[in-house]
């Protein structure tokens, strides 16, 4: 096409507004809006008499003294279809501007078409690309943008490869570069590629401490880059095992990406959502992600990407209820395995032939071919391989095959550390296989070493809402322990695995948060919403209705949750309890401990005291799960209330009801066990907030509660110390018989002056329960079953929560909870607790006496005085509640810890 010659000032002003289009298409583009970005570029290069044609531009348009900027732009327009899912045109357009580039910018050129080979999957093209360009940008002082970018960009292609020290040489360079150089928009993405570092290496904590500090960078310059941000907050947050609280940051990022139409960045978070329904158990929801983001990535042309996807499609199928074809999924598997070791990604290969490992061995079936695609030969000793052809359906495995599969699940053949997914899957793999051998022991032993690797990830957490997640992680490997030893039918052996893979939280050594301002200054505008939100309420008015009063209040609460998470362990683990030792605890105080357990839809309780260990088979658990459930629901109709004679009537008979139901599942059974003196009681899921002195059987008996025998024999430890200083008691706002109930019970302790009306404050409770001998608060109480840090008590200025307590030097010794609801927890899995409750057992109190269900305030009254009476007298808290209790039909108050 011919083009008419232009006039040096019609040059000069062209070249203008085309610098102005591209410096405003960086911008945006930057600032995560692409398709922005693009507009400005296209209007920049027509600026320049490039007339867009299609997708076939004709450079002859261009005039030559152009040449330099629009090769510029078209670099800028690749990278931005790229960016929209359109790499292939983005290639073209890079092919085009070959022709226009100029010497001293080509290594600009080799940045983009290496990021776009990477976009495709083509890492190791793209890992050339980038060392070329980097080499030339180096030399020129003037480039030092794009060489941090070039930086940025080949970090990313050493983290695929798991070449963490490597990857963070080139964040530290990139980071430099872009702070002396004033790029604030390169400066943030550093950041946040070191903390995927730390996530790689492990250190959760750090990695959450850099993703805030990088998202600070992006809402003032880039906030488009946010999503992209929160997909690798999601997987830090799975790492911790916290897959629910992944899914809701990956659900708000992929909207985003729909909006901004950023496909392959929707594709990513469709995969890592897809592991995080993994994770939490929604196999179908699984699939339809994973199988969402194999199209996509196909589409896309990334075929590595692809093929993580068909892995995770693999895994779903692998633990699907009433699976079949095992053969069918340890053949691909395999053959997934040997293309993501084609393209650099060796531990998900290694993942992926742990995954065939297993699903033959559970079978009784092994896969004997293994092939790496790439290399076009059969790998190393250390893979199963075969003379290429799969073990037909009907071959059992042989003692040969065996060996071999032992030799799949060996050691990391890697330099760099396996992530601890692949780490536990190996453990689980080898223990499978050495059961299938006849060696039960050395299975044990390796789900043993399993835990102990869940345990140090545990231990680097300063966040008891991060160290109970992470119980989520060993989840096989505990039940996986459970069935071996149940199998052994040894009592001894049941106990130590329940304390090996249970509430191992209350082992860590607590962390007090460091105290920050920012940190600080949320939770005073907390508080002082929840005040204004609590007396809004009482009053009958809207204003706790208002929607930015409600969506600023959970904003501050996952601003404080989230602070909370960046606090590292301290490491280090206080020693699981023998059966010894918590059997001569128990019989210095004549109790028996029950340790429940569910197996295949059934209960069991190992019962440690008056004599040697024993296994009691219990009745249907799921039945008695519902019947506590339903338990709880009938106390809390029932509980202060006047109703109707005739619905008053129906509910106390469904608690009858219920009560009987419990009675015939659970206590039955154990009463030939229990013998006649106290209980300690360590629950399992549902069964945690069971009120058990409303159970005939246990009505009047000393019951505690407590997580684990662990937890229950160093909570008895700390409650034999010997008190000093007068006892707390404390009455909380708008409960009619608050402030009687601690007039009265002060009566027991002589000088007790309690703290009432608008003395009641947060700060002078928290004060003055920080290292008491006991405390008493009489408040209104309210369980957040979605954030048991926000759990709380209503005093005179606002709430005291559940978050506060970690913020004490030294645990109360004894706590009593007149409140309702406080005592109720939410069970993760591994049986770690989360709850007010649970978070006072966790920062060291001995004992706390608390609500499962809501509370009249007359009964909570006469069991609480009568409580203290019987305490002040010599009994101890167990007894004490169960003979203040005794006069009560329907008492919800239960004694957890010590007792």
């Amino acid at each position: 096409m011919a083009r008419a010659e232009r006039s040096p000032a019609s040059l000069a002003r062209a070249q203008r507004l085309a610098r102005e289009a591209r410096e405003r298409g960086l911008r945006e583009g930057n600032a995560g809006r692409p398709a922005v970005g693009a507009r400005y570029v296209r209007a920049g290069l027509r600026q320049l008499g490039w007339a867009e044609d299609g997708e076939q531009p004709d450079a002859r348009q261009v005039a030559g003294v152009h040449h330099a900027l629009a090769a510029r732009l078209l670099i800028i327009l690749a990278g931005w279809e790229s960016k929209q899912g359109r790499t292939e045109y983005g290639l073209c357009l890079l092919d085009r501007a070959e022709a226009l580039v100029a010497a001293d910018e080509r290594g600009i050129l080799l940045i983009q078409r290496g990021l776009l080979c990477l976009r495709r999957g083509r890492t190791g093209e793209a890992l050339g690309m980038f060392d070329d360009a980097i080499a030339r940008l180096a030399e020129n002082p003037a480039e030092t943008e794009n060489l941090a970018s070039a930086l940025l960009n080949r970090s990313l292609i050493r983290l695929s490869r798991g070449d963490v020290r490597r990857a963070r040489a080139d964040l530290d360079w990139c980071r430099r570069v872009a702070t002396d150089g004033g790029h604030d928009l390169i400066a943030p993405k550093a950041l946040h590629n070191l903390g995927y570092c730390d996530l790689l290496a492990g250190d959760i904590p750090a990695a959450l401490q850099l993703f805030t500090a990088a998202a600070g960078g992006y809402r003032q310059g880039a906030p488009g880059n946010l999503p992209v941000l929160a997909v690798d907050k999601a997987r830090a947050l799975m790492a911790a095992g916290l897959a629910g609280e992944a899914a809701a940051e990956l659900d708000d990022a992929m909207a985003s990406f729909r909006r901004q139409r950023l496909d392959h960045d929707l594709a990513e978070a469709e995969l890592a959502r897809s592991e995080a329904a993994l994770a939490a158990g929604e196999l179908a929801v699984a699939r339809r992600w994973a199988v969402a983001a194999e199209r996509h990535f196909r589409r896309l042309g990334n075929e590595a990407l692809a093929e993580l996807a068909v892995l995770t499609r693999l895994r779903v199928r692998s633990v699907s209820p009433g699976r079949r074809g095992a053969g069918t999924i340890a053949a691909e598997a395999v053959r997934v395995a040997g293309r993501l070791r084609g393209c650099g990604l060796d531990h998900d290969a290694d993942l992926a032939e742990l995954l065939a490992a297993r699903a033959l061995v559970a079978t009784g079936r092994l896969a004997a071919a293994g092939q790496l695609v790439s290399a076009g030969q059969l790998v190393s000793a250390g893979q199963l391989v075969s003379a290429g052809q799969l073990v037909s359906a009907g071959q059992l495995v042989s003692a040969r095959r065996l060996a071999e599969a032992r030799r799949l699940v060996a050691g990391t053949r890697h330099g760099t550390t396996a992530p601890l997914a692949v780490g536990l899957l190996r453990r689980l793999t080898r223990a499978e296989l050495a059961e299938r051998e006849g060696r039960p022991g050395a299975a044990l032993a390796e789900l043993r070493a399993g835990l102990a690797m869940v345990h140090a990830r545990r231990g680097s957490l300063g966040s008891l809402d991060l160290q109970t997640g992470t119980a989520a992680l060993g989840a096989d490997l505990a039940g996986a322990g459970l069935r071996l030893a149940l199998d052994r039918d040894s009592a001894p052996l049941v106990f130590a695995w329940l304390e090996r893979s249970r509430a191992q939280a209350f082992l860590v050594r607590p962390v007090r948060p460091p105290a920050d301002p920012q940190a600080a200054a949320a939770l005073a505008e907390l508080r002082q919403l929840g005040h204004l939100i609590r007396t809004a309420e009482l009053a009958g008015r809207l204003a706790h209705r208002d929607p930015s009063i409600a969506a600023r209040h959970a904003e501050l609460q996952r601003e404080i949750r989230e602070h909370g998470w960046q606090a590292s362990g301290l490491g280090g683990a206080a020693a699981q309890a023998g059966l010894g030792e918590v059997s001569a605890a128990l019989a210095a105080t004549g109790q028996v401990l029950v340790g429940l357990a569910a197996w295949h839809g059934r209960a069991l309780a190992v019962v440690a005291g008056h004599g040697p260990a024993r296994l009691v088979r219990l009745g249907d658990f799921e039945a008695a799960a519902e019947a506590a459930r339903r338990l709880n629901a009938d106390l809390d109709t029932l509980a202060g209330r006047r109703l109707p004679a005739r619905l008053e009537a129906v509910i106390r008979e469904s608690i009858q009801h219920q009560t009987r139901t419990l009675t015939a599942e659970i206590i039955e059974p154990l009463l030939p066990s229990l013998g006649d003196g106290g209980i300690v009681v360590v629950p399992t899921g549902p069964l945690a907030g069971i009120p058990w002195g409303v159970l005939p059987d246990l009505h009047g008996r000393a019951v505690s509660v407590c997580p684990s025998a662990s937890a229950w024999l160093a909570a008895w430890h700390r409650g034999q110390e010997a008190p000093a200083g007068a006892p707390l008691l404390v009455a909380g706002p708008d409960l009619a018989h608050a402030d009687t109930e601690v007039t009265e019970i002060a009566r027991c302790y002589p000088g007790c002056r309690p703290l009432l009306g608008e003395t009641a404050t947060v700060g002078a409770t928290l004060r003055a329960l920080d290292g008491a001998p006991l405390a008493h608060l009489a408040a209104h109480g309210h369980h957040d079953g979605d954030n048991f840090l926000f759990s709380r008590l209503d005093l005179a200025d606002g709430p005291l929560m559940a978050h506060d307590i970690q913020q004490l030097d030294a645990a109360p010794r004894h706590v009593v909870l007149s409140c309702c609801d406080v005592g109720r927890t939410v069970v993760r899995p591994g049986g770690e607790i989360l709850g007010f409750t649970a978070a006072l057992l966790y920062v060291g109190t001995a004992t706390v006496i608390s609500s499962v269900t809501r509370v009249a305030d007359s009964a909570a009254m006469d069991v609480m005085t009568a409580y203290h009476r019987s305490l002040a007298a010599g009994a101890r808290p167990a007894e004490a509640l169960a003979e203040a209790a005794a006069t009560e039909e329907f008492s919800p108050f239960v004694c957890f810890g010590a007792g």
